[in-house]
């Protein structure tokens, strides 16, 4: 399991879709699988889950019958359901039920991951994003999502100095201008060099940009 990932629920009993949605799943979170509705439903009220994908149809509790019993016990974890009923009717059922999006199978994986991308913008207060290339930054939460490698947590400092080149991503900074910006007024500029260092080690080595003899701007990703 990578540092940082999110605790994902899955219940699905599929003998073929279930194992290779896991799979998938498992490279972005730290996965738990269940394949029963009832045992589904202990897992959700006892464990401590990020997310929860659900499938409609289980043996056992189906997918609403879960979705609705966790609701009433006030747990607030996002669901995704999965269903191969693509009626609207079946749909504003598994809203109404309480869960907060929705998938018809068959879907692309792609579409899965960025469902679940989304719920977690969304539920974990992490605020306003600012788009980085494909990298979404988050800077009152200090985080940072990868399209590879899921959420990276920054440092104070690191989230700071990315913030100022991401909110003026036209603009070249000074070392003298960014340490004025972020840091305190005793540090030396070599310390804007290594906090850049910092940056680019836990994200990607292009998203700042070095200016040759004028300083540093955001990166074209």
């Amino acid at each position: 399991m990578q540092q940082n990932q999110h605790h994902l629920l899955l219940i699905e009993d599929d003998l073929q879709l279930g194992p290779l949605i896991e799979q998938v799943l498992a490279e972005h979170y730290d996965v738990v699988r269940v394949t029963d509705g009832d045992e589904g439903l202990d897992a959700g009220l006892n464990g401590e889950f990020d997310v929860i994908v659900v499938d409609r149809r289980l043996p056992g509790r189906n997918g609403i019958e879960i979705v609705e019993a966790l609701r009433a016990r006030r747990v607030v974890t996002p669901i995704l359901m999965l269903t191969a009923l693509g009626a609207v009717a079946d749909r504003v059922n598994g809203l109404d039920a309480g869960a907060n999006d929705y998938l018809v199978k068959p879907f692309e994986f792609d579409e899965l991951l960025a469902r679940l991308r989304a719920l977690l913008r969304t539920f974990t207060g992490e605020g306003p994003s600012i788009s980085i290339g494909a990298w979404e930054f988050f800077p009152e939460s200090r985080c940072i999502y990868s399209p590879y490698d899921g959420r990276i947590q920054l440092t104070v400092r690191e989230s700071a100095l990315l913030r100022l080149l991401a909110e003026s991503p036209l603009r070249t900074f000074s070392r003298n201008g960014i340490l004025r910006a972020v840091f305190e007024s005793d540090e030396q500029p070599g310390t804007v060099d290594t906090y850049v260092h910092y940056v680019r080690r836990k994200t990607d080595k292009d998203i700042i940009a070095t200016v040759r003899g004028e300083g540093y701007r955001l990166g074209q990703l």
